[in-house]
């Protein structure tokens, strides 16, 4: 039996707002007219929005899970790289991404991991080769190429780089790309090599340089990297080359709103409604080839009908023609995850967190809050509490081995210590403490959790157990987000400023972006790609 939805319909094509009714026949709509006795509706539906890069495992939730979130906000289909979880199990993990996201009626869309592991400078659980990244890309449910992060491998023409994004051209998937801070010539050279898309920039001029070499850019808004504001004016000059992405986002921001948050956004700053609805719609669609409705007649009925245009909140969230979000209420039930994992580290001991330095200058991690981009500081060692230096280790959690040591400053921590499992690209053990004791400690109880985060002052543990992959829980999205907001409370009363520390400390094992990294092989130089020490001799 055919279902009629009335309200106004948004014509992003023709560019049109009309009073009218849809007819949907299954997952399909079957007509969209003008109907003069909707006039007075207050209800506008309008396309499906779409984020075009997310890691789903960075939401700390399983697929399922971010699905009943995601569609209350109008969400109807991501691009979705699992590369997360390929790090930590490989083709296991991304096979486990694709089976579990079939269990919900919101459409995923997975890519190839192009970077597993990120770089040779760190410890992965796995590693896809072209071979494994041509397999992947063969398959229908398979879309595009994965952030290509190794831009230095694109530049110089690396066989094994160029073997990935030429499998995905002779199947015309395209090939998304990661270059923070590439501009001028050098973008524009990256983008010939194939790459289409970017989500790193965070200044205007990088933006235009690779829009000028043919990229599309896709403006983020995740719970670490925000850069609507610095490339906002693109939404008025270049909305033909834009599109929306989260990337990354923790539970506890997800609660609060998806992509609409974007576009109320950018109604507020006066943007054109049509260009700002293709840019949440109908541009990750067409550049991913996505098997998602447009509103058009013949099209797959995935829709939002929102209250008003001035308010724009999501009141119904349509896909394949069925309502999955109405009346505050979630329409799908799912069963519970499975788990997988893989994580062999064993029990640390105090001593292992020593380092002499004694008579020496320390070379220091310094984080931003909302950065992901670090520098670096010297620092005498008689000085490091005094200027808010921490000691910081990375566990491999792979094998039993001992850890790396390095500092960091501008994690704030008066108090304890922070451990977790997300640690991006190959997600061995981060943490920082205010000594070696409650170090160790933090780190033993992620390793007997066998993944998660933890809080601790020796005293006072928090944690959240991540049993899938020690990436994801199996818990309900509010659950989880309760339980991390519980978590960065704690930090709060540690006395961390951080918006989001944990957050934070995942970007800091994340070798491609620069300056001064840690990975569980060592101190890294993310500008001239090789390690280096944390110690200096005074």
């Amino acid at each position: 039996m055919d279902k009629i939805i009335k309200g106004n319909i948004v014509d992003v094509h023709r560019r049109m707002i009309y009073p009218g009714k849809i007819t949907i026949s299954g997952k399909y709509i079957k007509d969209i007219v003008y109907d003069e006795e909707c006039k007075g509706l207050t209800n506008y539906i309008v396309p499906g929005f779409v984020d075009s890069h997310i890691h789903i495992e960075s939401t700390l939730l399983s697929p399922t899970e971010f699905s009943k979130l995601a569609v209350k906000y109008g969400t109807v289909a991501t691009v979705s790289d699992p590369h997360e979880i390929a790090n930590v199990l490989g083709l296991k993990g991304v096979d486990y991404m694709i089976n579990e996201a079939k269990k919900s009626p919101l459409k995923f869309n997975f890519g190839a991991p192009s970077c597993v592991p990120a770089t040779k400078f760190e410890t992965a659980g796995a590693e896809l080769n072209a071979l494994d990244v041509k397999i992947l890309l063969e398959r229908k449910e398979i879309k595009f190429l994965s952030e290509m992060m190794n831009w230095p491998g694109v530049l110089e023409e690396d066989v094994e780089v160029m073997a990935k994004i030429e499998a995905a051209k002779s199947l015309n998937k395209p090939v998304d790309g990661h270059a923070p801070g590439l501009s001028g010539e050098k973008a524009k050279l990256y983008a010939s090599k194939g790459i289409t898309t970017d989500h790193e920039c965070t200044q205007l001029e990088e933006a235009l340089d690779k829009i000028e070499g043919g990229m599309k850019i896709q403006i983020r808004e995740g719970s670490a990297a925000k850069n609507f504001d610095a490339l906002s004016t693109l939404l008025n000059s270049h909305a033909e080359h834009l599109m929306f992405c989260t990337d990354d986002t923790h539970p506890h921001e997800l609660i609060n709103g998806h992509i609409d948050l974007f576009i109320r956004r950018a109604f507020e700053l006066g943007a054109d409604i049509f260009e700002v609805l293709k840019i949440a719609s109908i541009n990750p669609i067409e550049h991913y080839n996505l098997d998602v409705g447009q509103l058009r007649k013949g099209d797959l009925a995935d829709f939002v009908i929102v209250e008003t245009m001035s308010q724009f909140i999501p009141i119904a969230t349509y896909i394949n023609g069925e309502a999955v979000y109405e009346n505050n209420e979630v329409k799908f039930t799912t069963e519970k995850p499975e788990v997988i994992n893989n994580f062999q580290a064993r029990e640390k001991t105090v001593s292992e967190f020593f380092l002499d330095t004694k008579g020496k200058q320390v070379q220091s991690i310094v984080v931003e809050d909302g950065q992901l981009i670090t520098k670096k500081e010297i620092f005498n060692s008689t000085s490091l509490k005094a200027n808010d230096v921490l000691k910081l280790a990375v566990v491999n959690r792979y094998r039993n081995e001992p850890p790396a040591i390095a500092f960091i400053k501008g994690i704030g921590l008066e108090q304890g210590a922070i451990a977790s499992t997300v640690a991006h690209d190959s997600h061995n053990i981060i943490a920082v403490g205010h000594d070696d004791q409650v170090l160790c400690e933090a780190v033993n109880e992620v390793i007997n959790m066998k993944g998660g985060l933890v809080i601790t002052n020796g005293f006072d543990t928090h944690s959240l157990p991540l049993p899938i992959a020690g990436l994801m829980s199996d818990k309900e999205g509010t659950d989880v987000a309760k339980d991390y907001i519980n978590l960065l409370n704690k930090a709060k009363s540690f006395g961390s400023k951080l918006h989001d520390p944990f957050l934070t400390l995942s970007f800091v094992t994340l070798l491609v972006i620069p300056e001064l990294k840690l990975s569980d092989k060592g101190l890294f130089d993310a500008k001239n790609f090789k390690f280096t020490n944390p110690l200096i001799n005074s």
